[in-house]
């Protein structure tokens, strides 16, 4: 799982994800990819779902609700066989 910071420089996060979904790595396009930002509009949620994030937690974070979040994430993830 990669918590991707939104605000980086030379990239950013959004920019980040995308190179990830799009790079070859075998991993690339199922490994979760949780946006942590305090950019925290409904825009900017959209925003990292569009760039291929799997979800959004805002900053501060509040430790319950990324437990939540992680859970969820990786619920959804397909199981291997």
């Amino acid at each position: 799982m990669i918590l991707m910071d939104i605000q980086m420089p030379e990239m950013n996060g959004y920019e980040a994800a995308r190179a990830i979904r799009n790079s070859s790595h075998p991993l690339a396009k199922t490994i979760p990819i949780v946006a942590m930002t305090a950019n925290a509009f409904v825009d900017d949620i959209q925003e990292a779902l569009r760039a291929g994030m799997n979800a959004h937690v805002a900053k501060p974070v509040d430790m319950e609700k990324l437990e939540e979040t992680l859970e969820r994430v990786l619920s959804e993830m397909p199981e291997k066989s």
